[in-house]
């Protein structure tokens, strides 16, 4: 019997408390708010909320017309769609921190819009990602379009995972299109979509704006969703992610050396550098195998990390 009362006492506490948290949650915590215990709690407890659109969005300095209500409702489904994809949208944010200051300097250089940098997100979430059809590394970059392109691509090297030379070919490929259409929105979206797929829609529909276009699911989806991480990397508090800068990955620091003749042995290459395989190619991805191959008038930029090993703990990172 004193068993029995001491489980119904406790059923009827835990019962009593999941009441109380939601009759605080449903009053917006009022009155409880106040309370220490229930402040912790509204720090913890996620609800799941629209976010309200910001009055003026532009890409590549280009406004998209949120006055059109389809533009509107195709916006806000990919900041909820994002916003809403917890653990994969905070890893974006943090790897974002790392890499996009590599693809930033490409881009200026290529004179090409910062915007585009969040191009990647959509593309690969900052990663070397392979897709189920072949598309490889942050620019997700197919094998044929890449050797078209001049990018060594074999069982030894694939320059797709090289974050460097993939972001020049996508500068190269934004060139053309803008080229082409006229606007930096058009040629982003045929990126995704292919100039070929975009220009038939043109054709058919007698438009040459991309928010008129009626296009594939996927390519009309494509710029809302890019926009969408812009939105919630540069201010990822406003949709509720509370990352402190200690909490981003820091940039990797290293040095480049020189290789223009056959590696037998990237562990033995890699020790003579202070450093060991693992690490080696943690910075240099596109190195396939654990050897190189010689190749006539061809150099290689191979990275070291500094200090040898691992480094990414910096002292300017904490808050």
């Amino acid at each position: 019997m004193k068993n029995w009362n001491s489980k119904r006492v406790i059923t009827i506490f835990v019962l009593l408390t999941s009441v109380i948290i939601i009759f605080s949650i449903a009053m917006g915590f009022k009155g409880f708010s106040n309370t220490p215990v229930m402040k912790s709690l509204a720090d913890t407890v996620i609800i799941n909320r629209p976010f309200k659109l910001p009055a003026d969005v532009t890409f590549a300095g280009e406004k998209m017309p949120l006055d059109n209500f389809d533009t509107r409702e195709s916006l806000e489904r990919e900041l909820l769609t994002n916003a809403y994809r917890h653990s994969s949208t905070i890893l974006i944010i943090k790897r974002a921190n790392r890499y996009l200051p590599v693809i930033e300097k490409i881009l200026k250089e290529n004179d090409i819009p910062d915007d585009f940098k969040y191009l990647v997100a959509a593309e690969s979430e900052y990663s070397n990602m392979v897709s189920p059809a072949g598309a490889t590394g942050f620019w997700q970059i197919m094998p044929e379009t890449g050797k078209e392109e001049g990018m060594e691509i074999n069982n030894e090297v694939d320059e797709r995972y090289n974050i460097e030379k993939s972001t020049q070919f996508a500068c190269d490929y934004f060139k053309k299109s803008y080229e082409k259409y006229g606007n930096w929105t058009l040629a982003a979206a045929s990126y995704d979509g292919g100039r070929a797929a975009i220009d038939e829609q043109i054709a058919i529909q007698h438009q040459n704006n991309y928010y008129d276009l009626l296009l594939s699911d996927e390519t009309a989806r494509y710029i809302f969703r890019v926009v969408g991480y812009k939105l919630i990397i540069t201010n990822p508090e406003n949709f509720g992610f509370r990352i402190g800068k200690s909490d981003l990955y820091p940039e990797l620091d290293y040095y480049e050396v020189k290789v223009d003749t056959a590696v037998t042995n990237f562990s033995d290459f890699a020790e003579q550098f202070g450093t060991n395989y693992k690490m080696l190619k943690l910075l240099n991805p596109w190195l396939r195998k654990p050897y190189l191959t010689a190749k006539q008038n061809k150099v290689y930029l191979i990275k070291i990390p500094e200090g040898g090993m691992r480094n990414s703990e910096r002292s300017d990172l904490v808050n």
